[in-house]
């Protein structure tokens, strides 16, 4: 026993004392890439040469240039070949060495020193080839990848094409626009985590009996070993826990195992840890496992893992985060993440300024749309503390045959990449419903692989299969009393950053724009059609994500029973998709493509300051205040706070009118230069305050760079964020300015530029006009360090310069061991989970016994089965048109809640008594699902809800429309056969009666 313990200390000591990964090497393959557009003859061989090829650093997509240039559908898909030269370590003879691809688009087939290695097909995930037999250590290699991107690629095996490979949702950027790494390794080794080609799972680490409150776990790591050496060999596991500051917080080791020649088995280790920070929203808390192997007291090889824990639960329609319910709200947006002229490629720390405005917006989901994210995405939601939910691959329909198999080998893959990552809590098995049979067979996949990892798995919709964990519809509002339901996409509307409001500069009037658009659903363009709602100023726009998003905040958790667990709104930044607008790209984003803030992001950062509750008084005063004399218009406020005052001057402006609880309009506000100033209210004190002053004349340019916190990195690749503006004397933006900017750049940086509304939409020219008096480009280094200065210029404006130096990153032949991503740290803004509850009960509901009708009394029950694919109904006579509840107690409901069959069509005039007492009567409201009727309170136990007349028809929300194709025996009836046929109908898909606690 003394021996052992002495065995055990030395092992211990030998892992605190480790900086470096033990017998294994972890090598960035980015740098020094050729690139050759076309089908090229013999481009594989080791004697070709490559000398006139465009020489590229990885991430880096061979159609770049056209991001934002061109609309979606016509980005480049054609053949393209990529070679690179590089020479490993003489001691890398006799070692393993594997290549990791992050992904490639579409299909690829490798080659080294002029032999294929493999291909993989897909398009979306990571994948690796065991290059042992073929790469020369201490010689040159060559490695070449033939890649073909072609829209209608197919499985070559199969013929099949891939259902995700999709003209209007999955970006094109076609080539290796994902990062690469070279793996070398000992014979004895911890495998990869990437089951394509190579059939290895890698380490999988995770937390159970987590005590929120005593901050301790158990934790469990798990390693797949392989034996490649010619002997059997015992082999010990050793585990060791840093904190974020690199201290060590528990090491410990799992049992010895015997593993003999070509063999697999999984080692695994377990220990409860105290003390820890548990991962969060807007609190990316990360912990470094490393997890080795060792021999005779000999570390032989370790593998680091960068991961976080959490707590989650699933159930009673909530979602719960360390024993908190937070309600889900965030958005809804294409993996490719894109940027102009750039498209997916962009370093790790820009991602992380991308999806961190996500947070700062008060954001705590993006749910990723029909794709798996990349690495570097999944791994900076990690870090800035988003919520993700994850696809594997798919398109707007379930599928059957092979294309249902690729989905499921998609998935699978996904999830043994990415289960280490603590942001994901979902699994999304389709953007659209999925059957229960494909929901079990997505199921048995997340139980083999990740059955410890605390994410619920599920698919769009799914309101009735209770085999899914989690779902929800776009555009509509569903509630669940037992698996969560959140909104996978709301809110569609588009407008551009550029348009203020109609009263100043360029007097965009809502709505103005095309009389067409095109239909995802159909592919084909609808002619005369009202595309209003896709052409909106940022008054309308930001009016409209106010008036949507309400709708979900009215059914939070505390409102009673059955809930919405939130929403994501379609999307964060613009795209370069599918759109329905005059531009050529998806305009529905909170932030423009450059991520500049339009107006709506604010009025999100203001409504969604709480995990359920408003947590934190905020408010935003919509627009500028830059306007003609004589001007009178209203000024909106968006406000979580009881009420607010507006200042002009100094002087009161009157009464704001507040409608959607988080909307304040004050009308007729005659513009005079000065302060504009909005005070918010909570019991009569003061929470928050917020001005608008008048800018003057413009006078000058201003350049500034968002770049890397640590510095901008010569290797190729890193990017510089410019942002330009013009301001007047004492440095106030001036709102309208839209000036034409002339940029010049000095030194090794290659000029991306931006984006604006014009020729091509000015990609990748020198010439950037302001929008709303700004604009941001990009400047990507070179391989060569040095001193960079921008200049930007405008006539009538003093100009701006800006200087920049890059360093140097080192790379030798072809590899570098500078990894982006594992120098940036997690933000910890939103600080650790509060103890405190999330929500306060605001109503409670009385329940139903039963019910009885004027026919159809034995599905009169289906009216409160928490099933919104079910309803009650009538045969279309006046008659029939009644339905009585009977309650469980005598109460004095206040409110009745309910989802009329074809809610957003359908006006149904209604008398409700409770008992023989009158206590509402009239129209109910069109809707995206649920309508609220605040009834007289008289202690009942019987309520009757009648029909007085025929029901209304009319769609509410008629610029509003679905992507999926019309089907039969839809309850909302825009999409069913006959669903302007009313008659005498009543039709109820959900009825709850409430008691409000706070009346």
């Amino acid at each position: 026993m003394r021996l052992r313990f002495l065995w055990i200390s030395l092992c211990l000591l030998m892992v605190i004392s480790s900086i470096h990964a033990a017998g294994r090497e972890k090598y960035n393959f980015n740098s020094g890439w050729k690139l050759k557009v076309g089908d090229i003859a013999q481009a594989e061989s080791v004697s070709y040469s490559d000398t006139e090829w465009k020489s590229v650093t990885l991430p880096h997509a061979f159609n770049e240039d056209e991001a934002f240039k061109l609309n979606i559908k016509d980005l480049t898909d054609t053949i393209v070949w990529y070679r690179k030269h590089f020479r490993l370590p003489a001691d890398a003879k006799g070692r393993k060495v594997f290549i990791e691809f992050e992904g490639a688009r579409q299909g690829i087939d490798l080659y080294v020193n002029g032999h294929l290695v493999g291909q993989h097909e897909n398009g979306v995930m990571a994948f690796g080839f065991d290059l042992t037999a073929l790469v020369k250590p201490g010689k040159e290699n060559v490695i070449a990848a033939r890649i073909d991107n072609n829209w209608d690629y197919a499985e070559k095996a199969t013929g099949v094409k891939y259902q995700w490979s999709n003209r209007n949702f999955n970006a094109n950027y076609g080539g290796l626009p994902k990062n690469v790494w070279l793996h070398v390794t000992d014979k004895l080794y911890q495998t990869l985590p990437l089951y394509s080609n190579l059939q290895t799972t890698g380490v999988y680490i995770y937390a159970e009996d987590i005590q929120v409150r005593a901050r301790k776990a158990r934790i469990h790591a798990e390693s797949e070993v392989k034996n490649e050496t010619k002997k059997s060999q015992t082999v010990g596991y050793l585990v060791e826990l840093f904190d974020r500051d690199g201290k060590l917080v528990k090491a410990f080791r799992g049992a010895e195992k015997r593993i003999n020649p070509g063999e697999k088995i999984v080692l695994s280790a377990e220990s409860e840890v105290e003390g820890l920070h548990f991962w969060s929203w807007g609190y990316g808390y990360l912990y470094t496992v490393k997890t080795a192997l060792c021999i005779e007291g000999k570390k032989t090889d370790e593998v680091i893992t960068r991961t976080g824990f959490r707590k989650t639960r699933f159930a009673d329609g909530k979602v719960w985060l360390n024993d908190r319910v937070i309600q889900l709200k965030g958005f809804a947006q294409r993996t490719s993440n894109e940027w102009p002229a750039v498209g997916m490629s962009v370093p790790a720390w820009l991602s992380d300024y991308s999806n961190g405005l996500m947070v700062k917006a008060n954001a705590n989901l993006v749910r990723w749309m029909h794709v798996t994210p990349w690495k570097q995405d999944v791994e900076s939601c990690d870090r800035v503390g988003l919520i993700q939910a994850m696809p594997a691959g798919d398109a707007e329909k379930d599928c059957k045959g092979r294309q249902w198999e690729q989905r499921k080998l998609v998935m699978r893959d996904a999830i043994i990449y990415n289960r280490n990552n603590p942001s994901i809590l979902f699994y999304e098995c389709g953007n659209e419903s999925i059957s229960r049979e494909h929901m079990l067979e997505m199921k048995k996949i997340r139980d083999e692989f990740d059955y410890h990892g605390g994410r619920a798995i599920g698919s769009r919709e799914m309101l009735d299969i209770r085999d899914a964990e989690y779902g929800g519809e776009m555009l509509y509002i569903n509630k669940s009393a037992h698996h969560p339901m959140w909104a996978m996409e709301y809110c569609r509307d588009e407008g551009l950053r550029k348009y203020w409001d109609n009263y100043s500069y360029p007097y965009h009037k809502d709505g103005e724009g095309n009389s067409a658009y095109h239909s995802a659903a159909t592919g084909k363009t609808k002619k005369q059609a009202d595309a209003s709602v896709y052409n909106r100023n940022q008054d309308s726009f930001t009016i409209e994500n106010v008036i949507r998003w309400f709708d979900y905040w009215r059914e939070r958790p505390g409102t009673g029973k059955r809930v919405s667990s939130g929403g994501a709104k379609i999307i964060f930044s613009d795209t370069n998709t599918h759109f329905r607008g005059v531009e050529n790209y998806r305009r529905s984003g909170d932030t423009d493509p450059m991520r500049i803030p339009k107006d709506s992001y604010f009025a999100h950062q203001v409504m969604w300051d709480g995990w359920v509750d408003t947590e934190n008084p905020r408010l935003h005063i919509v627009g500028h205040w830059n306007y003609e004399p004589g001007v009178v218009k209203p000024v909106y406020v968006v406000s979580n706070t009881d009420s607010v005052a507006l200042f002009l001057n100094g002087k009161p402006m009157g009464q704001a009118q507040c409608d959607y609880h988080f909307l304040f309009t004050f009308d007729k506000i005659a513009f005079t230069p000065g302060v504009l100033e909005a005070v918010g209210y909570n019991d009569g004190k003061e929470a928050a305050r917020m001005q608008l002053r008048t800018a003057g004349k413009p006078a000058k340019l201003k350049l500034a760079a968002i770049q890397h916190p640590k510095g901008w990195k010569a290797d190729g690749s890193d990017l510089v964020l410019l942002q330009v503006e013009v301001v007047d004397a004492e440095g106030n933006r001036c709102p309208l300015a839209n000036d034409l900017i002339h940029f010049t750049v000095e030194g090794p940086a290659e000029w991306r530029g931006g984006i604006a509304q014009g020729p091509d939409n000015y990609i990748l020219s020198e010439k950037l006009p302001v929008e709303c008096g700004v604009n941001r480009a990009l400047l990507r280094s070179s391989v060569t360090a040095g001193k960079v200065v921008v200049r930007a210029e405008a006539e009538g404006l003093a100009s701006a310069s800006l200087e920049l130096v890059s360093s140097p990153v080192e790379v030798q032949n072809g590899l570098s061991t500078y990894i982006p991503g594992d120098d940036l740290e997690g933000s910890l803004d939103r600080g650790e989970t509060p103890l405190s509850p999330s929500y306060i009960d605001r109503a409670v509901d009385v329940a139903v016994l039963s019910a009885e009708a004027g026919i159809n009394t034995e599905e009169a029950c289906k009216s409160f089965d928490d099933n919104e694919l079910s309803e009650w109904k009538n045969d279309g006579k006046a008659s029939t048109a009644w339905i009585k509840y009977h309650l469980e107690r005598v109460a004095r409901v206040d409110e009745i809640c309910m989802k009329l069959t074809g809610w957003r069509m359908r006006s149904y005039p209604l008398e409700i008594y409770a008992g023989d007492e009158l206590i509402w009567s009239g129209e109910t409201e069109k809707s995206l699902g649920y309508v609220h009727l605040k009834v007289k309170p008289i202690p009942a136990s019987e309520i009757t809800i009648r029909l007085k007349g025929s029901s209304k028809e009319d769609d509410a929300f008629g610029q509003i429309v679905e992507v999926a194709a019309p089907v039969a025996n839809e309850l909302d009836l825009f999409k069913a056969k006959d669903g302007d046929k009313t008659n005498h109908e009543l039709r109820i898909v959900e009825v709850e009666f409430k008691e409000n606690l706070n009346r």
